[in-house]
């Protein structure tokens, strides 16, 4: 066992290694053409922060709860209350058309749906918000956090990738963590409730696990950046809205797909990480990638649902 552990740590050190390099070169390449497009808008940004810095009187702990509180929860819940309205009451019809669990969640469950909601209140009121605490002390100490100069787009592109990486290592390993049999009995079965997962139940979590596997891989990457609060908030956003989206059930056009995580709703035992990078290395995606649910895991460019262009296989009749 810990020569299997052992060689899956080397795989996987080599293969983000790998990965990192390659977000490097990338970002090398292309993010200077970036660069020119916020420059030519550069100024209007810079002024725009300056602004609102001076409105708020450039009171920290003010702009820091505005930025990492506020903003992100407004992404969270302005998203999930479009789905929310299509869940309970399966208007617009051409947004269930898209729902990758036919006939699941049609319509959901009010009653399980309202208790899921309490949690998730609880979960933003009554643990994120107060990690918010420790968190602006380690970032006020880095002393960029709230500078009146932006970073630079190129520093913001390559930041995002760092974060990533960092998210992807931290919420694969704390979640297997949470599925070994003890763990999973008591803290993520919570979460596993909804077989066939809606948008708000991204962070329908057991209070351990919200810290482990929801906030802690989330904010570590700005506090290891010691980042500035406009990068955090846009992290922030695009973390709980892409979560949303894996958790949506609703595979919609031009959004990225959320077939990996659905999966795992499904199935229990397969497609652990954000990325799927993780996954791959330690072999814990060999169903999915055996599925139909694979060959629809790419973003919808038409209108027609990928269930009706890509149906799963009628099943033997015993």
């Amino acid at each position: 066992q810990e020569e299997k552990l052992w060689d899956a740590m080397k795989i996987t050190a080599c293969g983000l290694g790998t990965g990192l390099l390659i977000v490097a070169a990338l970002s090398n390449s292309v993010s200077w053409y970036k660069q020119d497009i916020w420059d030519t808008s550069g100024h209007f940004w810079q002024t725009a922060w300056l602004k609102f810095y001076h409105l708020l009187e450039g009171k920290e702990w003010t702009i820091f709860l505005f930025g990492t509180a506020l903003v992100p929860s407004l992404v969270f819940w302005c998203f999930n209350g479009i789905l929310l309205v299509a869940d309970v009451t399966g208007k617009p019809t051409f947004i269930t058309r898209y729902r990758i669990q036919l006939g699941k969640n049609d319509p959901v469950d009010t009653k399980k749906l309202r208790q899921a909601i309490f949690t998730v209140l609880c979960n933003q009121f009554c643990i994120s918000l107060p990690m918010l605490v420790p968190m602006f002390y380690i970032m006020k100490g880095w002393g960029n956090t709230f500078s009146e100069e932006l970073p630079t787009f190129r520093w913001f592109l390559v930041e995002l990738s760092i974060f990533t990486l960092i998210e992807e290592i931290l919420f694969y390993y704390t979640h297997r963590l949470v599925h070994l049999p003890l763990l999973y009995k008591h803290i993520h079965k919570k979460h596993h409730e909804w077989t066939a997962p809606v948008g708000v139940i991204s962070i329908y979590a057991h209070p351990v696990e919200h810290i482990l596997s929801n906030a802690l891989p989330v904010m570590t990457g700005p506090m290891i950046m010691g980042s500035h609060i406009v990068s955090i908030t846009a992290w922030f956003s695009l973390a709980l809205l892409t979560t949303s989206i894996s958790h949506c059930g609703y595979h919609l056009p031009f959004l990225p797909s959320p077939e990996f995580h659905d999966f795992h709703h499904l199935k229990f035992n397969q497609c652990y990480g954000v990325l799927g990078v993780l996954d791959y290395l330690h072999g814990t995606d060999t169903a999915f990638r055996q599925s139909k649910a694979y060959e629809r895991h790419r973003v919808l460019l038409s209108l027609t649902p990928l269930s009706e262009s890509i149906p799963e296989a009628p099943r033997r009749a015993e």
